[in-house]
C-alpha cells in the first residue's frame, strides 16, 4: 500500500519539502537528493544591481532589425508576384477590376498636372527661340522635354500619390477586416488572388498615363505656340522629331513599366503588413507616398542617365 507522503504531487512542491520527502523515503535518497538541493540554494542568488543597470541600458533588437526584416519581407513578397506572374492563372475579374478603380483616380489628376508643365516649359524655350529668330522649332523643343522629362515626372506624381495610395488603402483596409486571413483559410492564396492582379493593373495605368500625358502636353502646347505664341503649325508639326524620336519613346515607355511595377509591389506590401486598425492604414498609406516618390525618382534619374547614352548616338 502507497503511504500518504507518496501520493503527494511533486509538482509545485518547495525544497524544503522534498529534503523532508526525501528523508522519510531512506538515507539513501537523501544522500543523492540533498546535495543537489543545496546546490540549486546556492545557485540562485540576486542580480548585482550594476548589473541589472547595464542589461536594462543595453538597446533592444527590434529598432535595428525592423527595417531589415521589412526589406526582406518586400524582396519575398517581390519575387513571389514576378514568378506568380508566369506560374499562375490570373484572376481576370479582379485585374480588370483594379484596372478600372486605379485609372479612374489617376487620368484627370495626370491630364491637369501635364498641362500647365507642359505648357510653362514650351513657353520658357520659346523665349529662348525668339532671341535667336528660330521659332518655328518649338515644336523640337515641346516634343523633347514633353516626352523625355515632363510625362515621366508627371506620371511618377499621379502614380505615387493616387495610384498606389488607392491601391494600399484597398488592402489594407481588406487586411484589417481579416479577409486576407479568411482567404488563407479556404486555400486560397492572396499574393495570387489580390497582389498580382493589382500590381499588373498599375503597371497597365502607368504606361497608359504615359501616352495620355504625352499626348494631352503635345496638343496643349501646340495650341499654346500656335494662338498665343503666333508659331506657324506646319513648321511646329515638322521640328517635333528634330530632337525627339523612336529611342526616347521607347525608353519612356520603359521607364512607366518600371514605375507601374515598383509603385504596386510597394502599395501592396504596404497594404498586407499593415497593423494597428484603421489609424495603420493611415499610417501605411503615407510611408507608401514617401516610398514610392524616392523609388520612382531614382529609376527615372538611372533610366535617363542610362538611356541618354542609346538615344543620342
Amino acid at each position: 500500500m502507497p503511504t500518504a507522503h507518496e501520493n503527494r504531487p511533486l509538482l509545485g512542491a518547495d525544497e524544503d519539502d522534498l529534503v523532508v520527502r526525501a528523508t522519510e523515503d531512506g538515507p539513501a535518497l537523501t544522500a543523492v537528493l540533498a546535495p543537489a538541493l543545496k546546490r540549486g540554494r546556492g545557485a540562485r542568488r540576486p542580480l548585482n544591481g550594476r548589473a541589472v543597470e547595464w542589461m536594462k541600458a543595453l538597446p533592444s533588437a527590434g529598432p535595428v532589425t525592423k527595417p531589415v526584416r521589412a526589406a526582406g519581407g518586400f524582396f519575398a513578397m517581390s519575387l513571389d508576384v514576378l514568378v506568380g506572374m508566369f506560374t499562375t492563372p490570373l484572376a481576370w475579374q479582379e485585374y480588370l477590376a483594379m484596372t478600372w478603380f486605379v485609372a479612374r483616380v489617376s487620368f484627370l489628376p495626370a491630364i491637369l498636372m501635364c498641362i500647365p508643365y507642359s505648357v510653362i516649359s514650351n513657353f520658357c524655350f520659346n523665349i529662348l527661340l525668339n532671341e535667336f529668330g528660330a521659332a518655328d522649332y518649338s515644336g523640337a523643343g515641346a516634343a523633347f522635354f514633353t516626352l523625355t522629362q515632363i510625362a515621366p515626372i508627371v506620371t511618377v506624381l499621379v502614380i505615387s500619390g493616387a495610384a498606389a495610395t488607392a491601391t494600399c488603402a484597398d488592402l489594407g483596409a481588406r487586411t484589417i477586416r481579416e479577409e486576407l486571413d479568411a482567404q488563407r483559410v479556404m486555400g486560397i492564396n492572396p499574393i495570387q488572388a489580390l497582389v498580382i492582379p493589382r500590381v499588373l493593373a498599375v503597371t497597365t495605368v502607368s504606361l497608359a498615363l504615359m501616352g495620355l500625358v504625352t499626348l494631352s502636353g503635345m496638343i496643349a502646347t501646340f495650341f499654346f505656340s500656335v494662338f498665343i505664341m503666333h508659331v506657324s503649325p506646319g513648321a511646329f508639326v515638322f521640328g517635333m522629331t528634330v530632337l525627339a524620336g523612336l529611342g526616347d519613346l521607347v525608353v519612356s515607355m520603359f521607364k512607366a513599366l518600371l514605375f507601374g511595377l515598383g509603385a504596386g509591389l510597394i502599395a501592396c506590401y504596404k497594404g498586407i503588413t499593415v497593423g494597428g486598425g484603421p489609424a495603420g492604414v493611415g499610417n501605411a498609406v503615407n510611408e507608401t507616398v514617401v516610398f514610392a516618390f524616392m523609388v520612382l525618382f531614382t529609376i527615372n534619374i538611372v533610366v535617363t542617365a542610362v538611356g541618354v547614352q542609346f538615344t543620342l548616338k
